[in-house]
């Protein structure tokens, strides 16, 4: 999946206004995700106040990286290998990406456009494709993944 210049300024530049409300926005996040699936909720042991900031973080990490996604999908492709550790199956990652949708569907309202949308969604498709991919990948030589 290869995203357009467009894409990549619709996705920056959304999560930019998302940020100032990186708590709320990850509160809403892990409701949907497990109103969407609450067979999910046990994954998550820690804080969750902590486990959305790790997710705000790394949503961050990956919007500013989409300009040049060669520099981030090594990062991503350990994040989906680490996932696998965790029991995340290829099928949680459509229901993370509803959930993710639906947030910023909430959060934006009717700015939340088809354009808008449609980038998130290649944006997101390119990233769990890369962690799947790399989930499904036999661990190199000595034991690493």
């Amino acid at each position: 999946m290869t995203l357009t210049p467009e894409d990549v300024r619709l996705v920056q530049t959304t999560f930019q206004q998302v940020r100032p409300h990186a708590e709320a926005a990850a509160g809403l996040f892990y409701d949907r995700l497990f109103a969407l699936d609450p067979s999910l909720r046990p994954m998550f042991r820690g804080d969750m106040r902590t486990q959305g900031r790790h997710l705000m973080a790394a949503l961050a990490f990956v919007t500013e990286g989409l300009s040049r996604p060669e520099t981030i999908l090594p990062a991503v492709r350990d994040l989906g290998r680490r996932h696998a550790g965790y029991g995340v199956q290829d099928g949680h990652y459509a229901t993370v990406g509803g959930a993710l949708l639906d947030t910023l569907a909430a959060f934006f309202g009717d700015a939340f456009t088809p354009e808008v949308r449609e980038a998130w969604i290649r944006a997101y498709a390119l990233l769990a494709d890369e962690m799947m991919e790399a989930a499904r990948a036999p661990a190199p030589v000595g034991g690493l993944r």
